[in-house]
C-alpha cells in the first residue's frame, strides 16, 4: 500500500541517515518514530510487552535501547506486522472484522468473551471500549466460538446477560494490572499496581498500618488521563479503575496484603525516627557560703556581738 510503504521508507531513512546519532538507548518519542508508530500505538505496545522499556535512573521515565529497536526492525514483516499487532479497534470496527451484528458483539463483550484492551470517552462521555484486532481474529477463528457467532446465544448465556452483567470494566481492570504489574520494577511498586485498583477505603482495610499505607500510595498508578483533575471525564476514568464487585475487591486486597508484606521484607517502609527523650532538668542545690566572702565575715561578726 502506498501509505504504508511512505512509512517503511521513512523510518528506514531515520535509522540509516549519515548524521543520526546512535546512542544507546533513546526516548519514548524518538523510538516511536523510529518504529513507524503513532504515540498511542506505541504506548499500547509498551503496555502489551511488545516492545522492551528500561526505567529512567533520575525517575524520569522509561527509554528504549538501541539494541531493542534494532530487534524491532530485523522482525519479519516489519513495520506492518508490528503495527497490525497494535492495532485497535470497536465496536462497529470490532463487529465488521468477526461478522457479527453490533448487537451480538456487545453481547460478547458484555459476558467477558471479548475483552478490551482501552478505551475513550467521546463528546458526550460516554466510554468507548477498543480491542485489539489480533485477538478478535483469533476468537472468530477457533472453532469453538462457532456456536457463540451465528445462530441464538446459549441459553445460560441468555440469563446472564438479563440480569445485566456487563464485564468489560472489570476485565479491562485485570489487563490493567497485568500492564502495571510488567513494568514494576521494584516490590513496593508492585503492591502499588494492586492499590491502584482498589478504593482508600479498602487500602485502609488491607494495609492498616499508616507508615506502610503512605508510603505505598507513592507507588499508586493514577487512571488513564481523561480530562482535567476534578472534572466529570477525570471522575468517570477513576471509578472504571476502582473495583466495584465484592469478590474482585476480595481478591485484590488478599493480594495487596501479600504483596505489601513482602515489600515491607524487601524494604521497610520510611518511619519517623523516635524522639530522644530530654534530659531531666535537676534543680539547683544550695552553695555553702565560702569562708572570707561578705557574707561569711558577716555571720562571724554577727556571733562575736551576741
Amino acid at each position: 500500500m502506498p501509505g504504508q510503504h511512505a512509512v517503511t521508507h521513512d523510518t528506514t531513512a531515520i535509522a540509516e541517515r549519515p548524521g543520526a546519532a546512535r546512542e544507546a538507548r533513546i526516548g519514548p518519542g524518538r523510538a516511536a518514530r523510529e518504529l513507524g508508530l503513532k504515540s498511542t500505538e506505541f504506548d499500547l505496545a509498551v503496555q502489551l510487552g511488545r516492545i522492551r522499556t528500561i526505567p529512567d535512573d533520575g525517575g524520569g521515565g522509561r527509554w528504549v535501547d538501541r539494541a531493542e529497536i534494532e530487534r524491532l526492525r530485523a522482525g519479519p514483516g516489519f513495520p506492518e506486522a508490528l503495527r497490525r499487532s497494535v492495532q485497535a479497534m470497536g465496536t462497529t470496527e470490532g463487529a465488521a472484522l468477526i461478522d457479527v451484528t453490533k448487537t451480538r458483539f456487545t453481547r460478547l463483550a458484555r459476558l467477558g468473551l471479548l475483552v478490551p484492551v482501552k478505551f475513550y470517552l467521546n463528546r458526550y462521555r460516554a466510554v468507548v471500549w477498543l480491542y485489539l484486532a489480533e485477538e478478535l481474529r483469533l476468537f472468530a477463528a477457533d472453532d469453538r466460538n462457532t456456536p457463540l457467532l451465528t445462530g441464538r446465544t446459549p441459553e445460560n448465556l441468555r440469563s446472564r446477560l438479563d440480569t445485566g452483567i456487563d464485564l468489560r470494566p472489570r476485565n479491562w481492570r485485570t489487563r490493567q494490572l497485568g500492564f502495571m504489574l510488567r513494568r514494576a520494577d521494584d516490590p513496593w511498586a508492585r503492591a502499588g499496581a494492586v492499590a491502584s485498583l482498589l478504593g482508600p477505603s479498602h487500602v485502609s482495610e488491607a494495609v492498616p498500618d499508616p507508615y506502610d499505607r503512605s508510603h505505598l500510595n507513592g507507588f499508586r498508578r493514577p487512571p488513564p488521563s481523561h480530562g482535567a483533575p476534578g472534572s466529570p471525564a477525570a471522575d468517570l476514568a477513576e471509578e472504571l479503575m476502582t473495583a466495584q464487585d465484592p469478590d474482585e475487591v476480595a481478591w485484590l486486597q488478599a493480594d495487596l496484603v501479600r504483596l505489601t508484606e513482602e515489600a515491607r521484607a524487601h524494604r521497610p517502609a520510611p518511619r519517623p525516627a523516635p524522639r530522644r527523650p530530654e534530659p531531666v532538668q535537676r534543680a539547683p542545690e544550695a552553695v555553702e557560703p565560702v569562708r572570707g566572702t561578705s557574707r561569711g565575715l558577716l555571720g562571724r561578726w554577727r556571733r562575736g556581738n551576741r
